[in-house]
């Protein structure tokens, strides 16, 4: 008796399992094709952000904050470029401070640590 009670049982749970109604996978967008760069550097040197470097990527020049590298992963302000082989130069009144070819993947956040 406790054999088909058993079987009936398990009869019925495989059939739940089997009649388990299909339902819509929530479908994720692809992630942006960008990656992201950090510049952290001295206080002393950079003022926390209060004295801006002129930064070039691949011709494309814009002002950026520098943080301390404490505060880096959390307060830092992250520059979106495109992915891929990027030349990067830094320069902190007239002088060059960072020079270098770097690859860039997706959703990649590089620091970039200035002297």
């Amino acid at each position: 008796m406790k054999a088909k009670v058993l079987f009936s049982l398990l009869t019925i749970a495989f059939l739940m399992v089997g009649c388990k109604a299909n339902y819509p996978v929530a479908q994720q967008s692809g992630k942006e094709d960008m990656a992201y760069l950090v510049f952290v550097g001295p206080s002393d040197t950079y003022g926390n952000g209060s004295k801006p470097v002129q930064v070039d990527v691949d011709g494309t020049k814009f002002d950026a904050k520098v943080v301390k590298p404490k505060t880096a992963n959390r307060k830092g302000t992250q520059y979106g470029v495109a992915t891929g082989r990027r030349s990067i130069t830094v320069q902190f009144n007239g002088q060059t401070v960072y020079q270098k070819q770097l690859f860039l993947s997706s959703q990649e956040t590089k620091i970039i640590n200035l002297p």
